[in-house]
């Protein structure tokens, strides 16, 4: 029986970027199996040639030769077929070793050749560090014997981190905290009545997604998930979350039935999970007003409002709260109140330290309409003063060097005058765009107007994009008898004219699409250059076609737009097919970027 380990193999394997294990003239490569772990339902280890570590994984099918003792830590074994991959998160290479052969029981100690000579590093073999080479089945046998269920679990199964699951995955089993437990509400639709009711769950990393569980699995599940423990969850399925109604950042949503597994986790294995942030800048805070959806900010403390109660409705207690002014890198103020022990505790230490303008990051917060926009803490949001991240850092710098010194503007200022008491803002008509197309009566008696947000999905590029303008008043000119553009608004000619946008782009969301006539100004900030800019590009020549390019990077950017409908007297060719026949048009206020 072979007991000594390929002298350099591992550095042959490494230096050489094209090796193929599967090659029939290649060295036969023996290697020591050192520090055998347990990953899920496979074995990690470190292969050793005397000379050179290099991690190394079997895969799950070696995982039968492990459990019965076959392979063993510090055993030596013959690599048939293995790939050399990259960690990528470091570019370091690793083993994935997928067919081997043991070729000699465990040794004393760790093979570590000198001088071209094979010498084993001796191990003080006292009684109370006396070496006991066991197989890895014994090793967790033992283990399992002493842990308790939940750590059973984590031990045969892998646990995998919530930013890797997707719909298409098969089995898997996660290890989240419960950071929000909702109530158990009833329903009643078509297909008869029933219960659901809603848990966020965040892992260890910060990751959070929401689960739902109807009827059977309600009912199953509400009573043994709690607030802030621990849980193993798997048989579960995941499907694209609603947009309208995902609370948490996640393209994806969980849904459990009454055959997923949800046990909880030890004490031992209990985790304060990362607090990640997802931050908004003040100035796009607009598009996230009246929505479910929940947002971070972070901006440097302006001012702190002194405690004050408020009635509330439902049951007429009285709740302190406190208004903040916070400001950011975008030269914009918003207004964030905090509500109950906000107030009281983090609020009264803002306005102890409200001088030294800190900086504070906050993590769910909705986002209403009064004085145009305004932002609300909630049951589960999360204040941290100072944070050490280089958001953090970086807004801290601007704010010392030029912020302090700058004129702020609030969000809500720009607003129709009946903005200013609180009553109306711009957001607060927003509509989904099938609200809209599906009233074909809307805009015959007089004039409406509404807020939508959605994505520029297409810009024809073979549609008349633009009219040739008066430099002057802006109004269309003609071509003169002789030479240069007559203006009929200011009865002259001039020699040149300038070039306006009058184009037509097509506008999704979740919920439909419409076709949208958009002007100059607001063209002008859908497309990013002027119509004369524009226009030079279409006619240069070359390999790569700016124009079209111009327009693919104006698509799929999502806006707040402002609009009227109005019905189309003559139907545009590349619209006439659209089912309600009318488009829209951008109002004076224009789109809010």
């Amino acid at each position: 029986m072979q007991t000594s380990v390929t002298p350099d193999a591992i550095s042959a394997v490494l230096s050489n970027p094209s090796f193929d294990s599967s090659s029939s003239d290649r060295s036969e490569i023996v290697v020591q199996v050192v520090d055998l772990k347990p990953i899920g339902n496979r074995y990690t280890f470190s292969a050793n040639d005397g000379k050179t570590r290099v991690k190394a994984m079997f895969t799950a099918s070696l995982t039968p030769e492990i459990i019965s003792g076959n392979i063993q830590n510090l055993g030596l074994i013959r690599l048939l077929d293995f790939t050399v991959n990259d960690i990528s998160s470091n570019s370091t290479k690793y083993f994935l070793v997928t067919k081997c052969e043991s070729v000699a029981s465990p040794l004393d100690s760790e093979v570590n050749l000198e001088g071209g000579e094979a010498k084993r590093q001796k191990l003080d073999h006292s009684p109370k560090q006396e070496f006991v080479a066991k197989s890895a089945s014994q090793i967790i046998t033992e283990q399992r014997g002493n842990a308790a269920p939940a750590a059973r679990m984590s031990m045969t199964r892998r646990v995998h981190p919530l930013v890797s699951l997707n719909p298409y995955q098969g089995s898997w089993t996660i290890k989240v905290r419960v950071t929000n437990k909702g109530v158990m509400r009833n329903y009643k639709n078509a297909r008869g009545e029933g219960c659901v009711f809603n848990v966020e769950l965040t892992d260890e990393e910060g990751t959070q997604i929401q689960a739902a569980m109807f009827n059977d699995a309600a009912r199953k599940f509400y009573d043994r998930f709690q607030l802030g423990k621990v849980y193993y969850i798997s048989r579960g399925s995941l499907k694209l979350a609603n947009k309208q109604f995902k609370t948490v950042q996640n393209d994806y949503e969980m849904t459990l039935n009454e055959n997923s597994e949800v046990e909880e986790a030890s004490d031992e294995e209990m985790f304060v999970p990362e607090t990640k942030f997802n931050f908004v800048p003040i100035e796009e805070l607009g598009m996230y007003v009246n929505q479910k959806e929940l947002i971070d900010l972070i901006g440097v403390v302006q001012s702190v409002s002194p405690t004050m109660s408020i009635r509330r409705r439902t049951d007429n207690e009285m709740i302190p709260k406190r208004d903040i002014t916070l400001a950011d890198e975008s030269k914009k103020t918003v207004v964030v109140s905090l509500w109950n022990n906000l107030a009281t505790g983090i609020g009264q230490e803002l306005l102890d330290m409200a001088d030294k303008s800190p900086v504070i990051a906050i993590k769910s917060l909705k986002v209403g309409d009064f004085q145009g926009v305004s932002l609300s803490t909630i049951s589960r949001s999360n204040v941290v003063i100072n944070p050490e991240s280089p958001e953090a850092k970086k807004l801290k710098s601007w704010y010392d060097s030029e912020g302090k010194e700058t004129s702020m503007s609030s969000i809500g200022s720009g607003m129709s005058p009946s903005a200013k008491n609180g009553s109306w803002s711009m957001y607060a008509d927003r509509v989904p765009l099938s609200q809209i197309t599906s009233n074909l009566s809307l805009g015959e008696d007089k004039p409406v107007f509404f807020s939508t947000r959605g994505y520029i999905s297409f810009i024809k590029p073979d549609q008349t994009m633009w009219y040739q303008a008066c430099k002057t008043c802006s109004k269309k000119v003609t071509e003169a008898m002789d030479s240069g553009y007559w203006c009929e608004s200011c009865q002259k000619k001039d020699e040149e004219c300038s070039l306006r946008y009058i184009m037509v782009v097509k506008v999704s969301d979740s919920t439909g699409e419409a076709w949208f006539s958009s002007f100059n100004d607001e063209a002008e900030k859908i497309i990013g250059c002027s119509a004369d800019e524009l226009n030079k590009l279409r006619s240069e020549a070359g390999e790569v076609n700016e124009f079209q390019t111009k327009l693919k990077e104006a698509t799929w950017s999502s806006h707040v737009f402002r609009i009227s409908p109005f019905r189309l007297l003559k139907p545009k060719p590349f619209v006439a097919n659209i089912r309600l026949c009318f488009s829209l048009e951008l109002a004076p206020i224009g789109l809010k970027l």
